[in-house]
């Protein structure tokens, strides 16, 4: 190769990796090949104190399926979405214990009616505490249906939906890890239960859905686990 084509390259390679400095595309892969891209929504600061005591959030905790037709601010969702799987601390550990630190699960939320936030579906990204824009549009309905017509689908201000990859678990306890997935959607869930009590909303845990249905609502390869509606109680 002579000098002349050698410089030519090395030129070409300089200009590429300037433009990549600056660009930053929103392209995040996860485990099952599975891409998601679009644009982000850079959520509110979490706080780590509150109003209400946890003694006084286990007590009052309740399964609410009633909601007034109110916004949630944005704030509010992006305590619950921290309080389910935000990170804690430095080593990147989350705010639900996990077996292994393997976290399986990936945070959705439906979106109908948030303050400042579009409709459509987002993907959490707790390592960045943002919003990942899957689809635009208002897709409540869409799961509502696919939870058995479960009213208080349709009718929250957001649906968070927990969605499970086994893999990541089962690769280091085999089938053992099943449960521990299992657990761990456990220990979300009362994240989120307790969260909501604590600003003064309400949720309730949905169990009941066709799974490839909900999976196709909010476009994942993963097992969807659980359906938290979150809304202004409704009284």
């Amino acid at each position: 190769m002579n000098v002349k084509r050698v410089s030519y390259l090395v030129i070409a390679l300089v200009v590429v990796s300037s433009v990549l400095l600056f660009v930053k595309p929103h392209v995040i892969w996860k485990e099952g090949g599975e891409r998601i891209s679009g644009e982000v929504v850079v959520l509110p600061e979490p706080r780590l104190t509150g109003e209400m005591s946890v003694e006084e959030a286990i007590a009052k905790r309740r399964s609410i399926r009633s909601y007034r037709n109110e916004p949630l601010t944005l704030e509010q969702l992006s305590q619950l979405l921290w309080a389910a799987q935000g990170i804690t601390d430095r080593r990147k550990y989350r705010s639900a214990p996990s077996a292994g630190a393997t976290y399986p699960f990936e945070v959705y939320v439906v979106v109908g009616n948030v303050e400042g936030l579009e409709p459509g579906i987002y993907r959490y990204d707790p390592f960045n505490h943002t919003l990942v824009l899957v689809r635009k549009g208002d897709w409540r309905r869409a799961l509502q249906k696919a939870a058995l017509d479960q009213s208080w689908v349709g009718r929250a201000a957001v649906d968070i939906v927990l969605v499970a990859y086994y893999s990541r678990t089962t690769s280091y306890y085999g089938e053992r890890g099943v449960r521990y997935v299992h657990m761990e959607a456990g220990h979300i869930g009362q994240n989120i239960y307790l969260q909501a009590t604590a600003l003064n909303l309400g949720t309730v845990a949905v169990g009941a859905f066709y799974d490839d249905q909900v999976a196709g609502v909010v476009g994942t390869e993963g097992v969807p686990l659980y359906i938290f509606p979150v809304g202004v109680p409704n009284g």
